[in-house]
């Protein structure tokens, strides 16, 4: 086996949860950014489709989308091509005076449960670290 081949095989598992991590870290910032505007009227609760994204960031697919001002006074489009994804709507839950979609309990469950995810490839980085290094020492 080549030296490159050899880096890749060390390197994809590492780029795989690296990856992950840094889409878990972003997710995290739009539930937690729901939860902070639950009192927001007209806010619309907002998540990306980790599966979607993480397969688009892997494949490099992450590029940007264009859209055209067609006057001055139009704001730029936010870019959200650093995590190869768009950001959607979530669904209505429940029906609310003030236009707000925030449903305090699916944004917490979803906060919590994407934490849990993040610890987990947390874990997985180190074992497969250790054993790279326990491979390296001969021990």
């Amino acid at each position: 086996m080549s030296d490159k081949a050899m880096i890749y095989r060390l390197d994809d598992p590492l780029r795989f949860h690296q990856t992950a991590l840094r889409l878990r870290a972003q997710r995290q910032e739009i539930l937690a950014a729901n939860i902070a505007n639950a009192d927001t009227p007209h806010f619309k609760a907002r998540d990306l489709d980790f599966k979607a994204t993480l397969q688009g960031a892997l494949g490099g697919r992450g590029g940007s989308l264009a859209l055209a001002r067609t006057a001055p006074r139009h704001l730029p489009a936010v870019s959200h091509a650093n995590f190869g994804g768009p950001l959607l709507y979530r669904g209505e839950t429940q029906s609310s005076v003030d236009g707000n979609t925030v449903d305090l309990d699916v944004e917490r469950a979803q906060f919590a449960e994407n934490a849990i995810q993040y610890e987990a490839s947390l874990t997985f980085i180190n074992g497969l670290l250790r054993t790279l290094q326990t491979a390296i020492q001969g021990q």
